[in-house]
């Protein structure tokens, strides 16, 4: 029969290995509370950002991180840094800029759900080639980006601009997204939407602006600082005819009751 052994306090406990199952008991602890926090972080972070998309439905967008971005630079570099920039709404836009923003920028805007894959493709096998990179986001992925995101090149910011992409079409809808695309698309240096645009260039409301006026707006959008719409070069005006040949090719205004 075995000795059976007691022990009390003052035995001495075996080392048999059990201190390291004790140390290894004693990290468990930490590294699930780490886990925990870095879990929340998270949690809290899709918590915010879903506040934001569905306060940002309802509400003007009167600041982005493209202002800021701009402004930041500018102040750098000692050029004025005023931002123009004044909202309206899509009923007080004339509807002449926002069929021409739709044919120059993304004519599959209301039928597809933020992704024009078509369109994706075709860039992919446009720049496989090596010929000068073409893009190929929508209106809807322009929006997340500019709103809600950096500047940019990567793949976190690309990750998160499809995730924005997605809740701004599913929280949004066409109608919304069109109406913050025409008020935070940058349209000159440090000028940003249609009606600031209008004002500074044109010297009248965008509740007045005229098809060609707008198709001008539209063919500067792809570079706003390189292009301007108050002294157009010829490969302005020459994009500008081509827009409003694509406007009315579209229907015009009635293209917009797809929305």
């Amino acid at each position: 029969m075995a000795k059976r052994i007691e022990y009390d306090k003052k035995s001495p406990i075996p080392s048999n290995g059990s201190k390291k199952f004790e140390r290894l008991a004693k990290k468990s602890p930490k590294k699930r509370t780490w886990l925990k926090k870095i879990g929340f972080f998270f949690l809290y972070l899709w918590i915010f950002s879903l506040f934001s998309v569905v306060f940002l439905k309802f509400f003007p967008v009167y600041f982005t991180p493209t202002m800021a971005s701009r402004k930041i630079d500018a102040l750098i570099e000692g050029r004025p840094s005023k931002i123009h920039s004044q909202w309206s709404s899509y009923k007080e836009l004339d509807k002449n800029v926002a069929i021409a923003v739709i044919a120059s920028e993304d004519q599959a805007f209301p039928d597809h759900h933020g992704f024009d894959f078509d369109a994706m493709w075709g860039a992919v096998k446009h720049n496989m080639k090596g010929k000068k990179i073409r893009g190929a986001s929508t209106i809807s992925q322009q929006v997340a980006k500019n709103v809600f995101l950096w500047q940019g090149r990567s793949y976190i910011r690309k990750g998160l601009e499809v995730y924005f992409t997605f809740l701004i079409e599913l929280i949004w809808g066409k109608e919304r997204i069109l109406e913050v695309y025409l008020n935070v698309a940058e349209t000159g240096p440090m000028t940003f939407g249609v009606e600031a645009a209008c004002r500074q260039y044109y010297g009248h409301s965008g509740s007045e602006i005229s098809a060609s006026e707008a198709a001008r707006i539209a063919a500067v959008l792809p570079s706003p600082n390189r292009f301007s719409i108050e002294h157009p070069s010829a490969y302005v005006r020459k994009r500008t005819s081509a827009i409003q040949r694509q406007m009315r090719g579209l229907g015009g205004k009635n293209y917009l009751k797809n929305l």
